[in-house]
């Protein structure tokens, strides 16, 4: 609805995890839903995580979701849409992904996804637009900026 009331109450994005792929899916769209989006803005917005990484110690995540941390660029979604990914359960007991490596590869890799990234190449639709990100960043840059525009408007933290 566009409405700054229908923002979760802590101001905060979607959970990680609820469990299962579906219910994670469903999640992301109930949350992003409430605010007015749909599935190519839930999509354009996780493209945020081109930036970053996680922090076990505050999430119990652990990990960069690219290599290029602080350069935000569509790698996020060429990464997501061409790596393999494997699951992952960390110390923590926090369930992730990992690069999926060839056994005796000399390359260590450290790149994860949480669930909530995943679930947007298991669903066909939400897959549609990580495969279109992936390919046109210009398109990804433009559809982002208006999106988190309006995230900023409504109040997300």
């Amino acid at each position: 609805s566009m409405d700054p009331a229908d923002v979760t109450p802590d101001g905060r994005m979607p959970d990680a995890d609820k469990g299962g792929s579906k219910k994670t899916r469903d999640h992301l769209r109930q949350i992003f839903g409430r605010m007015g989006f749909g599935d190519q803005a839930i999509v354009a917005l996780s493209g945020a995580h081109a930036l970053g990484r996680c922090h076990a110690d505050v999430t119990g995540y652990d990990g960069p979701w690219t290599d290029t941390q602080t350069l935000f660029s569509n790698a996020y979604f060429v990464e997501l849409a061409n790596l393999e990914w494997s699951p992952n359960t960390l110390p923590s007991g926090k369930f992730q992904y990992k690069e999926a490596r060839e056994a005796g590869s000399p390359i260590i890799s450290t790149l994860m996804m949480l669930p909530s990234d995943i679930a947007l190449i298991q669903d066909p639709a939400f897959k549609t637009w990580v495969e279109i990100y992936a390919k046109d960043e210009k398109r990804f840059f433009a559809d982002f900026a208006k999106y988190f525009s309006v995230l900023l408007e409504l109040g997300t933290k």
